[in-house]
């Protein structure tokens, strides 16, 4: 694996997606990624995790206010349903064909997005703590348990 992408820099062979470690949703999320990202395209890591906070504060983002996945790519940060199209336009099929609604208006699919988020604990639950990486995802990972 790579060494994981600068946000700084317009690194176009590899994206970070941060997500919230301890929701369930968040990490099926993260099962399809790991399942359908075949090029190893996206670095993974959870929003709570040290190794997120240089990212996160590089763009002025406040870690404890984001209630949304981030997605870094290319020099660019991006969250709510914006950040989950576009991670799906480069996944395998037929996850692609979810971009089309990168079409909608973005207020109006991050209302749809912002009522899910807001109730994701209450309808998928959540974890005790955030995901370890398997060892054969691991350098997939930011975060290095070890």
């Amino acid at each position: 694996m790579t060494a994981p992408p600068s946000p700084q820099t317009d690194d176009e062979a590899q994206a970070l997606l941060l997500f919230d470690g301890v929701c369930t949703l968040c990490n099926q999320f993260v099962n399809v990624v790991l399942d359908a990202d075949s090029s190893g395209y996206f670095l993974l890591g959870a929003l709570q995790s040290e190794e997120a906070q240089p990212y996160l504060e590089s763009f002025g983002v406040d870690p404890d206010a984001l209630d949304s996945v981030v997605l870094i790519e290319k020099g660019r940060l991006y969250t709510h349903s914006t950040a989950a199209l576009r991670v799906c336009r480069r996944l395998d099929a037929p996850w692609p064909l979810l971009s089309v609604f990168l079409a909608v208006p973005r207020p109006v699919r991050d209302f749809v997005y912002d009522i899910i988020a807001e109730h994701r604990y209450d309808w998928f639950g959540t974890r005790d703590e955030c995901r370890l990486p398997t060892p054969d995802v691991r350098a997939r990972f930011l975060e290095d348990p070890a």
